[in-house]
């Protein structure tokens, strides 16, 4: 069935703003699809305007079924096979194991070893591209720059300079580099090239932008001639995914990214079967429930999970998961569904999805850890809203007592006063924060069955909330929300802790002695937003469990992997409580950095160097704001003063420092629920 009222209100809008507009079709969807949009579009006059074409010179590539067919004629000798994984990602039809099999030399370049390179012949170690000299061409054709960073710490070598030996060319990287640049630039001298490497990017190598020509009798021919993509008797479409965390598999080994949450799962160390509400009734699954997923005569069983907005008669399902005998951490880790895909497209229909009598599979899921008990800390309202009353994000709060505490603090003489602002208009929930804080201030990673004990060490969270202005299934939003240490000046934690751990500063930080904490987890008991962690373990050094991980289990950390810690942060040991600290040691530097240029003379007169907390800097959509709130001229004291601006949980009176402001929609006043958009305040995990 189709919602008419939504179709229509959404048509009514785009024709409301022609050529301001843009209708996009999802890569996993075939080609008459894409015809499709793209007349929506060039109806709307879209094409010139929102969407421009760049006049490419490249031919297409040869994709992998041209690769079997000649490795199955006997045309292929020698195949170099330069980062990819075939024998994991390719489509079962095309038999690429067997056919790689044939070939009389093979050449695997990776990172790693894997399933590819256990049947290649050779295994080159790859440099880290942070190691490596490269080029590359933007989604706009312009000719950038990879420059490493450091030399390669295990003697691996790049792409270039393999292909660059082939071709009898010189190896060294930045040769090789430099006639790519001088192929492509008007301007070939030393300078250009200095300049090319000092931007990063060439001027002027975009490929021409032209308008592009729909052809409506090519597009309808196409379409008829289209062929319906169903391939099975089932009733399902079954949806292949990229995964938030590992992509296509190629990251499985990073224990990061296994551990960062998916925005919208909430799932780490996993994957799983996403089925909507209704189908997952239909089925009589819920969480956890396994079901069999049949497409083209091949069977996967999977673990099911049910989510909210999801759509029906529909299943998907991550990719790059479910791998084993390669990596201790990705062992036991998801389920395969390479399996299920065919050769040409990213999505099958006609699935069999059925219930398995399989055991229930526990997740390890994050979002129910710190579970708000229907609070609304997450606010939004309509466009309309905003203009008729400025402030109602912060009015929501109703009445408070009066800001009576029983442990009044000194004032804060210094002119420092750190404090932080989060857009949630413009947070996307990507979870660069939660990985950019992981680097910065050495947070380990707890693995799976800790995860599933709640107790991950990620000092910062993405909460999904999921709100609906009509009450129904089929209308859900997420709204995403970064959720960290509150900086409170009347922080609760403080007072209930017996060993005085816990402090706070002249700046208004609340701050952590790690040397002084006993792992009462009383803060962490009166913290209301629930941001605290503990280390039950010492992660860092522990033998890992090997009935989890099984034989490839390491004993402790390599001495590789201490090299990813920050020297300027301490590493804690088990028990101690962890939070975030707004980077200290980025303060401290830059306070140091301050004192130097002011040398003799008065230090509260010199400006602070410039810098930004990790969370901030990593932050693509510049939803998170940091700095000096006793100086009314930066931006955290402009957005702070923003009348979008609210305080979580302002009624308890703990005066947090980090501020939120509210998510603005702007509903067609037609659609259903419109003007209901942030009067349901309660956001719940689960609809």
């Amino acid at each position: 069935t189709f919602d008419t009222a939504w179709i229509n209100g959404v048509a009514d809008d785009l024709v409301a703003a022609r050529g301001k507009g843009i209708v996009i079709a999802g890569p996993q969807l075939p080609t008459p699809v894409h015809l499709l949009v793209l007349g929506i579009n060039n109806a709307l006059g879209n094409l010139g305007s929102t969407i421009l074409a760049g006049q490419t010179t490249n031919k297409p590539s040869p994709a992998l079924a041209d690769l079997c067919a000649a490795i199955k004629a006997g045309g292929v000798k020698t195949l170099l096979i330069l980062g990819n994984n075939p024998v994991h990602t390719a489509p079962p039809s095309l038999d690429f194991p067997n056919l790689l099999a044939r070939v009389p030399e093979t050449l695997h370049l990776g990172l790693h070893e894997d399933e590819t390179s256990k049947v290649c012949h050779w295994h080159v170690p790859a440099a880290h591209y942070l190691e490596r000299w490269g080029d590359a061409r933007s989604f706009d054709g312009t000719v950038c720059a990879v420059q490493p960073m450091i030399l390669p710490l295990w003697d691996g070598v790049s792409p270039v300079e393999i292909l660059a030996t082939l071709a009898g060319e010189q190896v060294e990287g930045p040769s090789v580099v430099r006639t790519t640049f001088a192929t492509y630039s008007k301007d070939a001298s030393d300078a250009a090239w200095q300049r090319f490497l000092k931007n990063g990017f060439a001027e002027g190598t975009a490929w021409p932008l032209s308008k592009p020509v729909f052809n409506g009798s090519a597009a309808l021919a196409a379409l008829q001639g289209a062929k319906s993509p169903r391939s099975g008797n089932g009733d399902f479409e079954l949806v292949f995914l990229r995964s938030s965390s590992v992509d296509d598999g190629r990251y499985a080994g990073n224990s990061w990214l296994q551990e960062t949450p998916d925005f919208v799962t909430k799932l780490t160390w996993d994957n799983a079967a996403l089925l909507s509400p209704a189908d997952a009734r239909a089925l009589g699954v819920k969480d956890g429930d396994f079901v069999k997923i049949t497409a083209g005569g091949r069977t996967l069983e999977a673990a099911a999970l049910v989510a909210p907005g999801h759509a029906d008669r529909s299943v998907s399902i991550a990719l790059g998961y479910g791998r084993n005998g390669v990596s201790h951490v990705m062992e036991n880790v998801g389920f395969d569904a390479y399996p299920l895909r065919d050769s040409t497209l990213c999505f099958r229909t006609g699935v069999s999805v059925r219930p398995s009598p399989r055991p229930a599979y526990v997740f390890a899921r994050t979002q129910e850890h710190q579970n708000m008990e229907g609070r609304d800390i997450a606010r939004e309202g309509t466009l309309g809203r905003l203009r008729e009353e400025p402030g109602f994000a912060a009015a929501m709060d109703g009445d408070l007592p009066p800001p009576v505490s029983l442990y009044p603090n000194p004032p804060l003489a210094s002119d420092l006063q750190w404090g932080m602002s989060v857009d949630l208009n413009s947070c996307i929930g990507c979870n660069a924060c939660l990985v950019a804080c992981q680097a910065e201030n050495n947070i380990p990673v707890v693995g799976k069955d800790q995860v599933r004990r709640g107790r991950d060490m990620a000092w910062i969270r993405i909460d999904r909330w999921f709100a609906s202005a009509d009450h129904r299934e089929e209308s859900l939003e997420m709204i995403p929300m970064a959720v960290m240490c509150q900086q409170c000046e009347n922080a609760p934690c403080e007072p209930v802790c017996p060993a005085n751990a816990t402090v706070h500063s002249e700046e208004g930080l609340n701050l952590m002695a790690y040397n002084r904490c006993i792992g009462t987890r009383y803060c962490a008991n009166n913290c209301p937003w629930k941001v605290r962690r503990f280390n039950y373990f010492d992660y860092n050094e522990r033998p890992l469990d090997k009935l989890y991980y099984g034989p490839l289990a390491p004993k402790g950390m390599a001495e590789s992997l201490k090299m990813s810690k920050n020297p300027n942060v301490t590493v804690r040991m088990r028990g101690v409580m962890e939070k975030c600290t707004f980077c200290i040691q980025r303060i401290e530097e830059a306070k140091i950095g301050r004192a130097v240029q002011a040398g003799a003379g008065d230090v509260t007169k010199t400006p602070m160097p410039a810098f930004k907390t990790a969370c901030q800097q990593a932050c693509p959509s510049e939803s998170i704001v940091f700095g000096n709130i006793a100086d009314p001229a930066s931006e955290v004291s402009r957005r702070k003063a923003d009348s979008r601006t609210y305080a979580s949980l302002n009624y308890l009176n703990t005066r947090p420092r980090v501020t939120y402001m509210a998510r603005i929609r702007n509903p067609n006043p037609a659609m259903p629920g419109a003007d209901n958009v942030g009067a349901a305040n309660r956001r719940e995990a689960h609809a």
